[in-house]
């Protein structure tokens, strides 16, 4: 019995070592992280595969103000703002259509060059009918309102197909979450070769939701957890456990985000929880709340996951 558990206990050790020693396998690029009332920082994250410039931007609040950081930070050397715009963002996933995650698209879109915009049918129809349309600013797709100007084409994704992103050399799978019934929202399960990332938009959690949306997820991507192959989470937590649960409109606390993860590490096995990145998204920006929510995590933090928060124009590897 003490030889089995020792075994156990060095391949686990075996498997860390290994996933901490590989090479990244996605470089990611914050264009912005807040939830909120800073129009020049929100959700908005061009994802790469590691050693490429070929980019797809998961949700789109904020893009100029987020490019012009990035090159200024020298991650773009010789390029302008609107270069990485039209060439090094190959299209766009849309997680939902709220407009602190999509509003960037639309004000760049007269600058913009042709490519795809992947989402849910029910985030393509509210830009069809709401946005890209002549009374709120131009119809700059290729369905809807006419004229078209077809520039941007409606790529619809079916939930838990897998659908390449052109241009790139990187695929993408839908999952419907819920985010304050009956609205939606979705998490792109993005992979590269054997790699993957999650992106989730925003969510509730199933207790608050009266859903099951998470919970499938968790399932879905629990061997990849196993297997070393799921490389980070993007997940937002937009209020501190101070808020009421009934005030949420379909978002996480630190207590609802640490009870999600719990149930991955059932579904996955607590031990491959140890150094998962779990990159915390759309913090609302309330006074103080970023520190308050970070020590929330962190006290609570009995998986051992790993903990990241993002900066505007800042790269991440995983």
């Amino acid at each position: 019995m003490m030889q089995r558990f020792l075994l156990y206990l060095l391949c686990c050790v075996a498997w860390i070592l290994n996933a901490s020693a590989q090479e990244p396998a996605f470089q990611v690029i914050p264009l912005g992280v807040k939830g909120g009332l800073d129009e020049s920082n929100l959700s908005a994250y061009m994802v790469a595969a590691a050693g490429t410039t070929d980019y797809i931007a998961f949700d789109a609040g904020t893009l100029y103000a987020g490019i012009q950081q990035s090159v200024n930070n020298g991650l773009f050397p010789g390029r302008s703002v609107t270069t990485v715009l039209k060439q090094n963002i190959k299209g766009y996933c849309i997680s939902h259509a709220h407009l602190d995650h999509l509003a960037g698209l639309i004000i760049n879109s007269p600058d913009d060059t042709a490519k795809n915009i992947y989402g849910m049918d029910y985030c393509l129809d509210v830009l069809k009918s709401n946005y890209f349309t002549w009374k709120s600013w131009a119809n700059f797709t290729d369905a809807g309102e006419k004229p078209l100007l077809n520039k941007y084409h409606y790529a619809s994704l079916q939930e838990g197909k897998e659908t390449p992103l052109a241009g790139t050399n990187m695929f993408v799978t839908a999952y419907s979450l819920s985010h304050g019934k009956p609205f939606e929202s979705t998490a792109f399960l993005i992979r590269h070769a054997d790699n993957y990332l999650l992106y989730l938009g925003d969510t509730g959690a199933d207790t608050i939701e009266h859903a099951q949306n998470l919970s499938v997820l968790w399932k879905t991507v629990a061997p990849l957890v196993a297997a070393g192959k799921l490389k980070g989470i993007f997940i937002e937590v937009s209020y501190t456990n101070a808020q009421p649960l009934n005030k949420l409109f379909g978002h996480l606390t630190p207590a609802l985000l640490t009870a999600e993860l719990h149930t991955l590490a059932g579904y996955a096995g607590s031990v491959y929880m140890k150094h998962l990145n779990v990159v915390i998204t759309h913090i609302k920006p309330a006074e103080n709340a970023e520190a308050i929510i970070q020590k929330e995590l962190s006290d609570a933090n009995t998986t051992g996951v790993q903990y990241l928060f993002p900066e505007q124009g800042r790269v991440m590897f995983f």
